[in-house]
């Protein structure tokens, strides 16, 4: 994929997913990671950025059970949400799948996973990742 071409946006973001790779945006002034990525350093606001690749395994931070939802999501509740911080330092929100509900730990080793299954036609029609047990 042409990364020079795909612009520091949640839709270039996504664009990667699609393809099975995570990536953010990489200031070239002071070095800051942005993920997901935004047009412009948030550090130093410079425009010069680069696409950079993520390590897709990780450390649970911190994760809430979700048992009421939204209508396109309610065929999977109760589902987990959690923010995982990447081998990098990186840190991503995502679901997390695969485990019973009460072997969920902070600090447990996750991976991510990409996907294309259709949700809801109502629901917008972005590639998806999540994270489940290593």
């Amino acid at each position: 994929m042409a990364e020079t071409s795909i612009p520091f946006t949640i839709e270039g973001f996504y664009k990667f997913i699609q393809n099975g790779q995570l990536m953010g945006a990489v200031c070239n002034k002071c070095g800051k990671l942005s993920l997901p990525p935004k047009p412009i350093c948030t550090k130093c606001l410079s425009r010069d950025l680069k696409w950079k690749e993520l390590p897709q395994q990780g450390k649970l931070l911190t994760y809430t059970i979700i048992h009421i939802s939204p209508k396109q999501f309610q065929s999977m509740t109760p589902y987990v949400v959690g923010i995982v911080q990447l081998g990098d330092g990186a840190q991503l929100p995502g679901m997390i799948r695969d485990i019973d509900l009460d072997n969920v730990k902070i600090g447990m080793n996750l991976t991510m996973e990409f996907e294309k299954e259709i949700i809801s036609k109502d629901w917008p029609q972005w590639p998806r990742y999540y994270f489940k047990p290593i």
